[in-house]
C-alpha cells in the first residue's frame, strides 16, 4: 500500500500547488504558462482544484480501507488534464509548457492503473462481502 500513499501525496501536493499558484500570484503563473485573457477563468479553475487536491490528501489521512474513491478521483482527474493539456497544446491554444503537465498526469495515471490492477481482487472483494 506504499504506492497508494505515494500517489496520493504526490498528486494532492501537485494539484494543490498548481491550484493555489494562480490565486496567490497570477503574474508569475502567467510568466511560466503564457499570457491569459480570462484571468477569472484561470482563478476559477484553480479554486475548483483545491477541493480535488484536498480530497486526495484526506484519503491519505483517513484510516479507511476502501481505496476506490481515491482511485476514481485521482485517475479521472489525470485523464481530464491529459485530454485538455494535449488537445489544446497541440492545437496551439495554450503554451507548450502544458505538455509538461500532460506528461506528469500520464505518470500519475500510470501509477493509478498499476495500483488498481495490482490490487484488483482486493478492491472488489470488499464490495462483494459488504453486500451480503
Amino acid at each position: 500500500m506504499k504506492i497508494f500513499r505515494y500517489l496520493i501525496f504526490i498528486q494532492s501536493f501537485y494539484t494543490l500547488l498548481t491550484a493555489v499558484w494562480p490565486l496567490v500570484h497570477i503574474q508569475s503563473f502567467m510568466a511560466v504558462t503564457g499570457p491569459k485573457t480570462d484571468i477569472w477563468l484561470v482563478k476559477t479553475v484553480g479554486a475548483l482544484l483545491i477541493p480535488v487536491g484536498t480530497c486526495l490528501l484526506v484519503f491519505m489521512l483517513l484510516p479507511t480501507s476502501d481505496k476506490r474513491p481515491a482511485i476514481v478521483l485521482g485517475s479521472l482527474s489525470s485523464v481530464a488534464f491529459i485530454c485538455i493539456d494535449f488537445y489544446y497544446t497541440l492545437t496551439d491554444v495554450i503554451s507548450n509548457v502544458y505538455l509538461v503537465d500532460g506528461f506528469v498526469q500520464i505518470l500519475l495515471l500510470s501509477g493509478w492503473v498499476y495500483f488498481a490492477t495490482k490490487n484488483y481482487h482486493g478492491l472488489f472483494e470488499k464490495r462483494a462481502r459488504s453486500t451480503h
